[in-house]
């Protein structure tokens, strides 16, 4: 039943307006500026004015959403932080003093943090509590979570993207918390990917050479293990995923459903876009990458996505922060469509044929 409500949502999701991208094109040309000269900026314009139907997109409601969760395979030592910092940084969200929260208040979006499987129970106003179960189990040792689990997590996620959005939201962006999920997001790259642990794992929350040495070994051990099977994305969250993964590929597949364009992240919310991909390949054209994040197995995620990010700023943080961030090249390319002139309203001399 689960999966055919997971098909209910990726069935109608259509291909970006090849009309409006057209149209955006024509506009970029008749604005006052040599053609292409504002590279990538225009590439992006083109991009969101197929996905939002549109020449003239603008996203004046924004949505960053914050899923959390725990990981069993905390307890093989992957991380330089303990796994009660997951909760601890849950009441830091809600409480606005996450970076996630400075930076979009200064990019004038919400912020919505989600408890999908924090192994505590939280209680907070701003808390949106949609827990599928306390954390996973030690994926190095077994299956991370059910199959059953797994799915449920993702239409959490579908659900919260369609509740944000019919309360207005224009463009979402991905963010997590959860202690050990680079480990989980570089099993999946793994899996989805075909790449070796070695080229995958990174250093996370900052561990030393011998603790990413243990890492990448942690890594193989729940691939041997598990054995995901690389056709199943449902299979291969089941069992090296996490929760918080899972709630961002439904969130992904619920904003490609509505034509909503979704903000990735980091490593962590490209490992939901790859799960979202495999899910339903059409989902990639609704979806922005915001920043190359530090985490070494992010550029290959980026390639397996067929994205090329906005920034590179050596960013690790997660949370949404490079997300956030690149709220503002978006409302950028909104402004130069809207508001910059064209040649023939400016009174200015066009390019001369070659």
């Amino acid at each position: 039943m689960m999966i055919s409500a997971i098909e209910e949502v990726t069935g109608p999701i259509a291909p970006p307006d090849e009309q409006a991208a057209l149209r955006a094109v024509l506009r970029l040309n008749s604005l006052t500026k040599p053609p292409g000269s504002l590279g990538q900026l225009e590439a992006l314009a083109v991009r969101l004015a197929g996905i939002s139907k549109t020449e003239q997109p603008s996203y004046g409601t924004r949505t960053v959403v914050v899923m959390a969760a725990d990981h069993g395979v905390c307890c093989e030592g992957v991380s330089a932080f303990p796994q009660e910092v997951t909760v601890q940084m849950a009441y830091n969200f809600l409480s606005g003093g996450a970076a996630v929260n400075v930076l979009a208040r200064q990019a004038g979006a919400s912020v919505q943090f989600v408890d999908i499987g924090i192994q505590a129970e939280l209680e907070h106003p701003e808390l949106i509590n949609r827990k599928v179960r306390p954390g996973t189990d030690n994926m190095a040792a077994g299956p991370a979570m059910s199959r059953e689990e797994a799915l449920e997590a993702v239409l959490v996620g579908v659900k919260v993207a369609q509740e944000a959005i019919k309360s207005g939201t224009e463009i979402l962006i991905t963010g997590e918390m959860g202690i050990g999920n680079t480990t989980a997001s570089a099993a999946i790259l793994c899996a989805l990917g075909g790449l070796p642990p070695e080229a995958a794992v990174g250093r996370g929350t900052g561990i030393n050479d011998e603790r990413l040495l243990h890492k990448i070994e942690v890594v193989e051990r729940a691939l041997r293990v598990n054995a995901p099977n690389p056709a199943d994305p449902v299979d291969v969250l089941s069992k090296v995923g996490g929760l918080e993964i899972a709630g961002l590929a439904g969130l992904i597949l619920g904003a490609a459903a509505a034509r909503v364009p979704v903000i990735l992240d980091g490593f962590i919310s490209g490992a939901a876009a790859l799960v979202a991909k495999a899910i339903a390949p059409e989902s990639t054209a609704y979806m922005i990458a915001s920043h190359v994040s530090n985490e070494q197995g992010h550029k290959l995620m980026l390639e397996c996505l067929g994205l090329e990010a906005l920034l590179d700023l050596g960013l690790r943080l997660g949370e949404g922060t490079g997300g956030v961030l690149s709220l503002h090249l978006i409302e950028a390319v909104s402004r130069i469509m809207t508001e910059m002139a064209t040649f023939e309203s400016a009174g200015v001399s066009g390019a001369e044929g070659k």
